[in-house]
């Protein structure tokens, strides 16, 4: 699925951080809401008290968001 599209729970979702065309990053895609997409990311960060803490976290991006390559989808 294109990026730009409106992704689906379950999705995958790829990102390229490095603009160069290749995925660098993976997530999956919790719902899309408002131009909002909802993920769960492991191997990355968010803030906890003000600290900056690894794991796995729902992160939120904008569907137009330059760094997101496309989705994978189940056929």
């Amino acid at each position: 699925q294109a990026a730009g599209s409106t992704p689906t729970a379950g999705s995958l979702v790829f990102f390229d951080w490095g603009n160069d065309g290749v995925p660098d990053h993976v997530a999956i895609v919790e719902k899309c809401e408002n131009g909002i997409v909802y993920t769960v990311e492991g191997n990355t960060s968010t803030r906890v008290n003000g600290e900056s803490v690894r794991g796995v976290w729902q992160h939120q991006h904008n569907i137009k968001e330059a760094a997101i390559l496309g989705y994978g989808v189940q056929t």
